[in-house]
């Protein structure tokens, strides 16, 4: 890998003081980068990018931030299938394969090709009936919103009835976000290669409610449900955090695998159950 484009989180890297000092280091080693974060007049807001000048022999993709700023970059590059690498610049990390105090030797590992590539399974979601569909890499999740009222919400799978759900609402997570919302809601941690999906319920009024696993081809219907006989009701939707779409009551939606999946660089040799142990502690 010799060409490399640098995503940062202004907010993350105060003046992209990180940003310029990866770039120099590449550059002093033989490669090239593209600081995308950086315009004439100075740093550019994380959502204002223009990932669009990317060029197409790009190597690899640098995302300097956290967890959230290389999941808003993969949903803005999932096209381009260029492989990409976090750099933690926040609290606890589990998709970033980086910290600071790495960085330099994991570029030298990148530039002689030391490493591999992982591929992310998505999914998608929508509305039935709808064209209109939005990908996640780490889940979907459907929940209430403001007044402390319980959602009821059927769930099909591959067009049959499996379950109903009592609660504050319910996620359907990919391996990559089993470390994420998933995991505070008490659902399973998977192996970022598994073939499957995660469903589970957001503090369900049951003794009795499980999170179930299911298979990556499953498609996952949610049904809306109204529990006081009203058609008033109200849940949302949210694909990796943001992109809230309302679900009105006897309405159904529609979660399956995504056409596509993502590339992520690995340079670290050790094993995910070691990374699992570290990050715990």
């Amino acid at each position: 890998m010799k060409k490399f484009v640098i995503v940062a989180n202004p907010c993350k890297d105060p003046g992209l003081k990180i940003a310029k000092g990866i770039i120099d280091y590449i550059c002093s080693h033989g490669g090239s980068a593209i600081n995308l974060s950086e315009s004439d007049d100075g740093p550019v807001e994380f959502e204002k990018l223009h990932y669009e000048n990317i060029p197409a022999d790009t190597d690899c993709i640098m995302v300097l931030g956290g967890d959230g700023t290389l999941i808003r970059a993969v949903r803005k590059t999932r096209k381009t299938d260029i492989p990409l690498i976090g750099v933690n610049l926040g609290t606890l990390g589990y998709l970033c394969e980086l910290e600071l105090d790495n960085v330099y030797q994991a570029i030298d590992q990148l530039m002689e090709d030391n490493c591999t590539i992982e591929k992310r399974l998505m999914i998608k979601g929508y509305r039935k009936n709808s064209d209109k569909g939005r990908t996640a890499l780490n889940d979907i999740v459907i929940h209430r919103m403001g007044v402390l009222t319980l959602l009821r919400l059927n769930v099909y799978v591959n067009g049959e009835f499996l379950v109903t759900y009592d609660g504050d609402g319910v996620i359907v997570s990919t391996p990559t976000g089993s470390t994420g919302y998933n995991l505070s809601a008490g659902g399973p941690i998977i192996e970022p290669g598994a073939n499957i999906l995660a469903l589970t319920p957001i503090n369900a009024h049951s003794l009795n409610s499980r999170g179930i696993i299911l298979k990556e081809d499953d498609v996952i219907e949610i049904e809306m449900v109204a529990r006081r006989g009203v058609e008033d009701e109200v849940a949302y939707v949210t694909c990796d955090g943001d992109r809230e779409t309302k679900l009105q009551a006897g309405e159904r939606f529609v979660i399956e695998r995504a056409n596509h999946t993502i590339k992520i660089c690995k340079v670290n040799k050790q094993s995910f159950l070691e990374t699992m142990r570290k990050k715990m502690k």
